[in-house]
């Protein structure tokens, strides 16, 4: 019996070590890949234009605005590259028609196994359409971004989810998106935000789960709406989680805020994001050339997230690690540039606090509201506290 306990321990024991094993080797990796990239910036040819002058071209024809849309698809990750979008929805049909087939390699399922990847992505593309047709003008008027993407990660396909397939459910989570989520998120980022000084991602975040707590009860009272499906199981017997596990889930953490959670999905939009950084690397991140510092960051938060909460993934089937790879970790470099203390304090902050307030948030929803509406408020909560409280400390200049 001794013996066996011993093994046991043991045994529990090497696989944590290659875990975290895996988990360092794929942050060190990603800190060789962004500072090769970062000096190699200055030396790099500029085919694309530059995102300035694609931001001034947006509405100038179709193919313009087509590569604007999709940019929009990849600006819940800070990157905004239509290449990088391209990338996504690329791996996103590849993961979809490999999980339908039941191959081995479709990784994570894609849209959690609900089969309506199709629908999410219809339905968010569409709310994109309409929201630049509606408010595309106050980037024109104003010349500076704003927040038109925010329906592609919210509400329409949130409401995809959990109505299900159909062109009726489809349309009616594009609108409502395009209605509610992008004005209410265009009102908190120019005159909350901007005055107060707080990073734009907590205006956006805010006007998400604000919109799918009107959202969700009105699709209740439309005449033409389904019932709503059953609520998803999680998983049985979750996979073995060993080092594998560890570099595929940090991944499809990606790819979770639109929905995916595909590590697919997720090489499509980073190897199209750092393509359109090769080509120009003024285009991805609006210009900044900070792409080699967020990729660095990014990758940092979900590996400890992912790491510390593992035990959480093995228990429910899923957990919101993804929480801060598209918040707070990319707001403190945004902020405070692409140094180290910027680097590691937003990822590991985020990391710690990001998952578990989302959790706490999810399970205190209103009844019939989305669980993406706790993650979302999540991202409201410790990137409005964070980013804030790091700019107290020295080292810390935006």
């Amino acid at each position: 019996m001794a013996t066996e306990l011993a093994e046991s321990t043991d045994t529990r024991s090497a696989g944590s070590l290659g875990r975290w094993l895996a988990g360092g080797a794929l942050v060190a990796a990603t800190a060789g890949l962004a500072l090769v990239l970062a000096r190699a910036a200055a030396s790099l040819p500029h085919v694309l234009p530059g995102y300035e002058e694609w931001q001034a071209q947006a509405y100038d024809n179709v193919w313009q605005f087509f590569r604007w849309c999709l940019g929009d698809t990849t600006e819940a990750q800070f990157y905004k590259t239509a290449l990088g979008g391209l990338g996504m929805l690329a791996g996103g049909w590849i993961a979809h028609v490999a999980w339908k087939r039941g191959r081995r390699w479709a990784g994570f399922a894609i849209s959690g196994g609900t089969g309506l990847w199709p629908w999410v992505t219809a339905s968010a593309l569409l709310a994109v359409v309409v929201s630049h047709f509606l408010w595309g003008w106050t980037l024109e008027t104003s010349g500076v971004w704003q927040p038109t993407f925010v329906a592609f990660v919210s509400v329409p396909p949130a409401v995809v989810l959990t109505y299900g397939r159909g062109w009726g459910v489809a349309v009616t989570g594009a609108i409502l998106g395009a209605g509610l989520t992008v004005p209410i998120a265009l009102l908190l980022v120019n005159y909350v935000c901007a005055p107060l000084e707080l990073p734009a991602v907590v205006g956006n975040v805010t006007a998400m789960w604000i919109s799918a707590l009107l959202a969700f009860p009105l699709c209740r009272l439309l005449p033409w709406m389904p019932q709503p499906l059953p609520a998803p199981e999680a998983p049985v017997e979750p996979p073995r989680q060993g080092p594998a596990w560890v570099v595929r889930r940090v991944l499809a953490d990606f790819t979770e805020a639109p929905f995916h959670g595909n590590e697919i999905a997720s090489l499509g939009l980073i190897v199209g994001t750092v393509l359109a950084y090769v080509l120009n690397p003024q285009v991805p991140v609006y210009g900044s050339t900070l792409l080699p510092a967020l990729l660095a960051a990014q990758v940092l938060t979900a590996t400890v997230g992912v790491l510390v909460y593992r035990r959480q993934w093995a228990q429910h089937g899923w957990y919101p690690t993804f929480v801060p790879v598209v918040s707070v970790a990319p707001a403190a470099v945004l902020t405070f540039g692409p140094t180290i203390p910027a680097i590691v304090a937003g990822a590991v902050l985020g990391a710690l606090t990001g998952p578990p307030l989302a959790a706490f948030a999810t399970r205190r929803l209103p009844a019939g509201v989305h669980p993406f509406a706790g993650n979302v408020f999540s991202m409201t909560v410790c990137t409005a506290i964070t980013i804030p409280l790091l700019g107290l400390l020295p080292g810390f200049t935006s």
